[in-house]
This record gives structure tokens, C-alpha cells and sequence, in this order.
């Protein structure tokens, strides 16, 4: 960690009781922005705050909301919500997880060093992914209800249900419905338009850029 973003996390400690429980002016002061303020009707749900995760516990100390990205990915899922909103008026984009700390990403990875987890989870020690640049978000659709639609797997479920390079198949056996299939589909389909790339074993993970424009273009979030 940089002096100057070393002294700050210190600052939040110790103001915050050593929470650091507000990670939301950490994410400020290295360039994000919070999305969830600058277009409301994104829905939030950060999985990795609470415990409902594949981990069973929050690996976040101190984040309670927002949707923090780099301001070309934040306006990217800015788009990405205008344009769904223009075809499904009652539907919202639900965020799950968004910038994500290198340190938190070295927590995420102790946890399933060692399983067959590792698969789905990036090696800090080989740089991390694009979520420590803040160009990466996790997303699903919500109904007016704000419930997430049915995509054929939960976020975060590792197994070939959330596979995306292999839906005729999946949806051919049964493994997912068509309204699934069609939900995903839509998910691409917007999430693309937007400027977002897709990764072939999570349905929900959109990247903003390459790996290699990242590292040569973007800041990394200790």
C-alpha cells in the first residue's frame, strides 16, 4: 500500500474504531464513484458485506452499500440500466459486488486455497482481477419486485449451471429453464451494448476492459 492510501486506511481505523467502516471514503480518495448515486434505480445487494455467500461470512469490515467502481466502468453500467430500462421498464439491474480491495481479494483467496474454489476466485499473487481496479461488476436483473429474476443458478454458485459457454446444452437438459435462458441472454445482451465483456463461468461477472488494459491504463486498489 502507497504512503499516502496506507495513512488514510490508518485514519479510518482508528476513527471507525478499527471497523474501517467507512471503505466507501477509502474508495473515494483512489478515484471511484459510487454508482447507487448517481442513477438511484440500480438495485444493491452486496453479497461479500453480509454472510450469504459461498464463504458464510462477510469479508467486507465497513462496506454497507454503494456500488463503487472507476468512473469508465461506473458510466458503462450507468448505459447498461438506461438501456434496460428502455426495453423492460419494471425491470433494474441488481449489483452484487463491484470494486473490490487487493486485501480483500487476499482474504477471498485464503479461504479457498486449497479447494476447488480456487478455479473461480483470482490469485492476488498473480496480479488479482478486475475487480482490485474497480472495472469489474457482478450483476443480475431484479423485477419490480426487486426480487433477482431466475438466471439458472444462484451468484456465486461454481459449477457448470453458471456457465455461460455451454446454455443450449444446459437449457436441453433441463439443468436450466428457458426463462433462465432468456434472462441471461437479456443480461448479455445490455450488458454488452454497454461496453462490458463477458467471462465464460459466471453468468453474473462483468469486466469493463481486458486484463491487459487494466493493468496498463488503471490504478490497482490496495
Amino acid at each position: 500500500m502507497k504512503r499516502p492510501a496506507l495513512f488514510l486506511f490508518i485514519f479510518l481505523l482508528v476513527c471507525t474504531g478499527g471497523k474501517a467502516e467507512d471503505l466507501g471514503r477509502y474508495f473515494a480518495s483512489k478515484g471511484l464513484v459510487d454508482v447507487s448515486r448517481m442513477d438511484t434505480s440500480i438495485r444493491v445487494l452486496l453479497k461479500y458485506a453480509t454472510a450469504d455467500n459461498l464463504f458464510n461470512e462477510a469479508v467486507y469490515t465497513g462496506l454497507k452499500g454503494g456500488i463503487w467502481l472507476h468512473p469508465d466502468a461506473a458510466s458503462k453500467l450507468i448505459k447498461a440500466q438506461r438501456l434496460l430500462k428502455e426495453k423492460y421498464p419494471d425491470y433494474s439491474l441488481i449489483v452484487y459486488d463491484a470494486a473490490r480491495p487487493m486485501s480483500v481479494q487476499k482474504k477471498m483467496w485464503n479461504l479457498v486455497k486449497g479447494t476447488r474454489k480456487t478455479n473461480y476466485v483470482s490469485n492476488p499473487a498473480k496480479g488479482g482481477g478486475l475487480h482490485n481496479y474497480g472495472m469489474a461488476v457482478d450483476v443480475a436483473i431484479a423485477g419490480r419486485d426487486g426480487k433477482p429474476l431466475p438466471m439458472g443458478s444462484p451468484f456465486d454458485h461454481f459449477g457448470e449451471e453458471a456457465h455461460i459457454n455451454n446454455e443450449e446444452a444446459l437449457l436441453q437438459s433441463g439443468k436450466i429453464s428457458r426463462e433462465a435462458y432468456g434472462n441471461r441472454r437479456l443480461l448479455r445482451q445490455i450488458m454488452s451494448q454497454a461496453g462490458f465483456r463477458t467471462i465464460l463461468y459466471e453468468w453474473w461477472h462483468f469486466n469493463a476492459c481486458s486484463r491487459e488494459e487494466a493493468k496498463k491504463n488503471y490504478a490497482l486498489i490496495e
